[in-house]
């Protein structure tokens, strides 16, 4: 089986810090090829991968503004678009724009849908829904308007990851610094409960972390350390006695979530999106409604397993389980 795994090129596959789509498509590139497939990943020119590369893009564009994104995109759909032929599967991770392609090649086409950046995209996605194949990353981000082959959860190399027993006993906010991240609700419960909070993460709202964050960050109680590569962000993740998850939008997923509980460490998440799905409520963290609960769930941290947590998260969330959910799904579209 010849697989041509489609990454986004926002970002290096496996992205340096932030770049959870360029993340999962590379934890799958790893693992099939482990598996003994003939994997091609088509990414930027410095991504790093056991399978093959190709790629038009030098680098991701949001690392370099010298690099026009419309130009970038256009040119790297098109590459995997014209070598179609050469592929059994051609596994999409890039959104809606390769659907377009869709109809005009052989190869079956598999798109994960990542999410809805907005509604306006979802037209996109229904012209195509009798020709596509569909896998959605939690049975919470599924369009009533779309069809679905399965759903499969992101997987983790969880290899990467140690459980930690005895943390530390700071609140941790990790996630991209906007709005809809809950970055403002994190910092509430850190002064409402007197407890140190350490936030990291790509600034993605200026104005928001200016207004929001900024002036209560003192370096003492609120401490931003910044947008964090692997090494840190699995000690911050690991000696966190808790992680705040505040979330203010329907999440489809959430990687630091499940990160976090493969460390051992417990979640407070907003019951929202695919929160229900990741974290066992009473067990793995806590499902809150806003900040009055999840100042009272800081409280009662203490009283949760951090090998539960870890245990939980392997059990759903590994890469040997995404996997071979991916190998079932081309199985079926090849066979069918």
């Amino acid at each position: 089986m010849k697989i041509a795994i489609l990454a986004p090129i926002a970002w290096r596959t496996p992205p340096r810090k932030y770049g959870p789509w360029e993340q999962v498509a590379s934890t799958l590139a790893e693992g099939l090829v482990q598996k003994g497939l003939d994997v091609t990943l088509f990414a930027t020119a410095d991504s790093i991968t056991a399978g093959k590369l190709r790629y038009t893009a030098p680098r991701g564009y949001a690392e370099d503004p010298a690099l026009d994104p419309k130009v970038e995109e256009c040119l790297h759909i098109a590459q995997v678009m014209e070598a179609a032929n050469e592929f059994d599967i051609i596994h999409n991770h890039f959104d809606f724009l390769p659907l377009t392609y869709s109809r005009l090649i052989r190869t079956p086409v598999v798109t994960t849908i990542h999410g809805f950046s907005s509604p306006r995209i979802v037209p996109v996605y229904k012209r195509y829904n009798r020709t596509s194949t569909y896998i959605s990353i939690s049975n919470a981000d599924r369009s009533p308007a779309l069809d679905y082959l399965a759903t499969v959860y992101n997987g983790i190399d969880t290899s990467l990851f140690d459980a930690v027993e005895q943390p530390d006993d700071y609140l941790l906010y990790f996630g991209r610094i906007h709005p809809e991240k809950g970055a403002h609700l994190a910092i509430e419960v850190a002064q409402r409960t007197g407890r140190r909070l350490i936030m990291a993460g790509l600034v993605q709202d200026e104005h928001y972390f200016d207004a929001s964050v900024s002036p209560h960050i003192d370096g003492h109680q609120i401490q931003y350390v910044g947008n964090v590569g692997p090494d840190e962000r699995n000690r911050l993740l690991g000696n966190a006695a808790v992680l705040l998850h505040l979330i203010g939008f329907d999440e489809p997923f959430g990687l630091s979530v499940a990160e976090a509980m493969l460390c051992g460490t417990p979640v407070i998440a907003i019951n929202r999106g695919s929160m229900p799905e990741l974290v066992v409520d009473g067990k793995t963290g806590f499902l809150v409604s806003g900040v009055d609960e999840a100042v009272s769930a800081v409280a009662r941290v203490g009283q949760l397993s951090r090998m539960d947590c870890c245990h939980w998260a392997r059990s759903m969330f590994s890469r040997e389980k995404m996997v071979d959910s991916y190998l079932d799904v081309y199985r079926h579209i090849l066979a069918s």
